[in-house]
């Protein structure tokens, strides 16, 4: 059977080993060939290849329910469910999801692009199923790196408290997030499957048995189970945690081995209550080049097989915001051993991994773990320490709770630099960094800001470090700067709460936030083609407001635009027409922004087409809204 005749999952059922071994090596053909030319992540979904295979070989997705963490991993379980034909358009708008999404699919049980999820949900699907009196299979499947989640630890926890539920975990355990993997945890699994004991068993055992007369080349099911009962018996400590947290724990199991596998799940849904099998892969397995560097191979821009180099993209770019932020940061913390840069297991993403090569006493990753960062942040700041946790707009969310709670309200000099800040293009909704300015601005002792460029940048990373009286925030866009001059050195911080006026006209005022700033002044330099010269305020800080500069020139000029790259509702142009009431100035005003809706995957510059926001999609709106008096026409023309 070739993958293309796959359209359900159950046809899995009653394939050999040799027939699921040639899926594998088309799961893995077509999973290279999209990825080198779409983009997207690489090294997760090679290494479950056969874990995917293996498992759902033994259940019957009609009825059984599977949830993948956070979904970077599933592309084989796309390729599985009837999205084999569709792949190729893989992140592209319109096309095949980079995540699970329960309406792309209804193989997809629960949508996910954050970590740690995946045991939760799927004991809330397992304890509804008994309340119901059904009887289907939940099986979670978890990476090490997201069990360093504290959400992951808390649903253990909870699932162990239930003797009587069955729920089967799979953690798979390749030894990395997208960063390698740090603390305890992974150190303890790490332990397990490089253990003395587990490696001889692993390697003889099978051969031994095989010289025993009449076993030959493949053990039967009987002799399979004898050799999993010798590795428990010399092993009495592995899995021994999980065991005491209320798992049965199984493995750890090969995961490239399709028949130990079948047989290992085969076992595992015969018993009773929580059950944890140790699945050890291999992140980037089958494709030499991403196994040798998993974290540069988690994710690719369209890249050559052949060579594993990505594309020629055209003429070079600037610099990324985060590549200047990690520069800019190391310079700094060379010469003040107070600043600290915090990290959630995304060292690369963030820039921070420069920092760890250059100055790595000031450096700290705590794994997928938000929460930790945040609060483990607000108990340097208590010690005079000048801690930055420096973490994407999206995973930020994640830790709301510790920014009111152990930073807001002690007012704790902690500096939250915001990656990913506004539209991040193919990750979809769940990546999107949009919500950041009103989550943020509605909290006491807060300040938040956001450079029109990356030299603004450096300037408010300078400005952020020297804030000593309370939290601060600075958010930035991925992708690249603009390619403004840098500075080396002495950079001088901001006046906090202080904008700049960078264009001057009598008929419309702009005020724009951060990466919508440079649009903001096409969009003035488009509208005096209409006969429109309008000022255009870098605003630079959200809150608090420029009041001096922003409200004498809406008084004066009477018609104000806001720009901004994040959520209409509770973001800047709320901030600005609250500014505006307090002040007693009812004028009219245009917020332009991104409504009350979830934008889908696609590049970044076909979501803004879509959303209207291009300079010349905002000019039409503004016209719309503030029509041009015909003596200005005349003007023109």
């Amino acid at each position: 059977m070739h993958l293309s005749e796959l359209t359900h999952p159950n046809q899995l059922h009653g394939l050999s080993i040799p027939q699921l071994k040639q899926i594998a090596a088309q799961i893995r053909d077509k999973h290279l060939e999209t990825v080198a030319a779409t983009g997207g992540h690489l090294g997760p979904g090679l290494g479950v290849v056969e874990l995917t295979l293996a498992l759902y070989q033994t259940l019957d997705l009609e009825q059984d329910r599977v949830i993948w963490d956070v979904g970077h991993q599933a592309y084989p379980h796309k390729m599985l469910t009837g999205r084999y034909h569709n792949f190729h358009t893989l992140r592209q708008k319109d096309g095949i999801a980079g995540y699970l999404n329960l309406r792309e699919s209804s193989f997809d049980h629960f949508g996910a692009g954050h970590a740690s999820t995946s045991i939760s949900a799927g004991l809330g699907m397992a304890i509804a199923r008994d309340m119901k009196g059904e009887n289907f299979k939940v099986v979670s499947i978890i990476g090490d790196g997201a069990l360093t989640g504290g959400m992951a630890l808390e649903a253990i926890n909870h699932a162990g408290h239930l003797p009587d539920t069955r729920l089967l975990v799979v953690l798979n355990d390749n030894e990395m997030s997208i960063s390698p993997n740090v603390g305890a945890i992974p150190r303890y699994l790490n332990k397990m499957r490089l253990s003395p004991q587990v490696q001889f068993l692993t390697d003889n055992l099978e051969e031994q048995f095989k010289h025993i007369p009449f076993v030959g080349e493949s053990l039967t099911p009987e002799m399979q189970r004898i050799k999993e009962g010798m590795k428990r018996l010399a092993v009495p400590k592995v899995g021994a945690v999980f065991e005491e947290l209320g798992f049965t724990y199984v493995g750890p199991v090969d995961g490239h081995n399709l028949e130990e596998m079948i047989h290992t799940f085969n076992h595992a849904h015969g018993l009773t209550g929580p059950v944890l099998v140790h699945v050890a892969t291999t992140k980037g397995k089958g494709y030499a080049i991403a196994e040798k560097d998993q974290v540069g191979y988690h994710a690719q821009n369209p890249f050559d097989l052949v060579t594993g180099k990505a594309k020629p993209s055209g003429k070079p770019k600037p610099p990324s915001y985060s590549k200047v932020f990690g520069q800019t940061l190391t310079k700094l913390a060379e010469a003040d051993p107070r600043i600290i840069g915090v990290t959630a297991a995304m060292a690369t993403g963030t820039g921070l991994d420069i920092l760890q090569k250059r100055v790595p006493q000031q450096y700290i990753d705590v794994g997928i773990a938000e929460q930790h960062a945040v609060t483990m942040a607000a108990g340097l700041a208590t010690q005079g320490m000048r801690p930055l946790a420096v973490i994407y707009s999206t995973f930020l969310q994640r830790a709301y709770d510790q920014i009111i709670h152990d930073v807001c309200i002690q007012k704790l000099p902690v500096f939250f630099c915001l990656d990913r800040a506004g539209i991040v293009g193919a990750d979809g909704p769940t990546h999107q960094g949009m919500y950041d300015i009103a989550y943020l601005r509605c909290l006491p002792n807060m300040v938040l800001m956001a450079p029109k460029d990356e030299a603004e940048l450096q300037r408010m990373l300078v400005t952020g470090i020297a804030h000593t009286q309370g939290p601060i925030a600075m958010r930035y866009p991925r992708g690249s700067g603009y390619g403004v001059a840098l500075m080396d050195e002495g950079w001088e911080p901001l006046p906090i709460g202080k904008g700049e006026l960078l264009r001057q006209g009598d008929d419309l005022l702009l005020v724009a936030y951060g990466s919508m700033v440079y649009p903001a002044m096409q969009v003035a330099e488009l509208l005096m083609e209409h006969g429109v010269n309008a000022s255009v305020v870098n605003a630079r800080f959200a809150k608090p407001l420029d009041r001096d500069l922003i409200l004498p020139l809406a008084e004066k000029i009477g018609r104000v635009v806001t720009v901004e790259e994040g959520c209409l509702m509770g973001g800047f142009g709320t901030a600005i027409l609250e500014a505006l009431q307090d002040a007693g100035l009812l004028l009219p005003v245009l917020r332009l922004g991104i409504p009350d809706l979830l934008v889908e995957h696609a590049t970044a510059d076909q979501s803004k087409a879509d959303l209207s926001l291009t300079p010349a999609q905002m000019v039409a709106k503004i016209l719309a809204q503030f029509p041009v008096p015909q003596t200005a026409v005349t003007i023109q023309s």
